[in-house]
């Protein structure tokens, strides 16, 4: 018991000073914070032991699972499900595509073809988001791309959608992100965000902004869950994780078209 609390503890300090020292991906908004320990949606998603040795994504998405493909250098990426509706999901800063699978699996289940891959912390989010959503868009029997996003995903996701146009996106959900006031003033797709409260980023002031903001979006949607401090794919991990879910998929069958 000593020996786990105390690398727990390690893991926090370090995730602490980790995230004190980082810079913001694009310079306008703040840094997003780093969970101080693994959530509990990447705990159970770890692969069990021994770990698949074919082609995979960070050891939960295999070929079983869809098609795995490689970008940027070798960089691994899984497009899951054979829906005509598509899914973009870009993680959180220091996240992993594990802490997802339980937004793919149920996207994927509810008829939706969704991509997850593993984010290079070098490049600018909103870049590789735009060319994963026309990866995806390229798929045969693919129509328009939802954008997900967790904090400093969700934050790029909007100037993605922006500059992809409603012709190609269908709509933006943005998890525990701070969307620029101006880029959401133009936005032309539905946006649903989700936060909880008292979130350092994308807590329930942002979220009001943004919405506020949005007034050229034909539907603007959000949901917060009161009285906590759950970050990005923490949700997905917490109590409240059934009603994230819902929402997103009832939002997505909504404006799929």
């Amino acid at each position: 018991m000593r020996k786990t609390l105390s690398a727990v503890g390690l893991v926090t300090m370090l995730a602490a000073l980790a995230a004190c020292g980082s810079g913001g991906a694009t310079g306008a908004a703040p840094v997003p914070p780093t969970p101080a320990t693994p959530t509990a949606a990447a705990t159970s998603a770890a692969p069990s032991s021994p770990p698949p040795t074919g082609p995979n994504v960070s050891g939960c998405f295999t070929e079983a699972d869809g098609k795995i493909f490689e970008y940027d250098g070798g960089l691994p990426g899984v497009i899951t499900g054979t829906g005509s509706a598509g899914v973009v999901v870009t993680y959180e800063r220091r996240g992993n595509v594990c802490a997802w699978r339980p937004l793919s699996d149920r996207l994927v289940a509810a008829g939706y073809r969704v991509l997850l891959y593993a984010r290079s912390v070098a490049a600018v989010p909103e870049d590789t988001t735009v060319a994963m959503a026309k990866r995806l868009a390229k798929e045969k029997g693919v129509g328009r791309v939802f954008l997900v996003g967790g904090s400093i995903g969700a934050t790029t996701a909007v100037p993605a959608a922006l500059r992809l146009g409603p012709e190609k996106i269908a709509g933006v959900v943005a998890l525990s992100g701070e969307i620029a006031a101006e880029d959401a003033a133009k936005l032309t797709v539905p946006l649903l965000q989700i936060g909880s409260e008292h979130d350092d980023y994308g807590g329930r002031e942002a979220l009001d902004a943004a919405r506020a903001a949005a007034t050229k979006a034909p539907d603007t949607q959000a949901l917060v869950i009161p009285g906590e401090r759950l970050h990005a794919s923490q949700l997905l991990a917490s109590p409240y994780a059934d009603q994230v879910l819902s929402t997103v998929e009832t939002f997505m069958n909504r404006h799929k078209g």
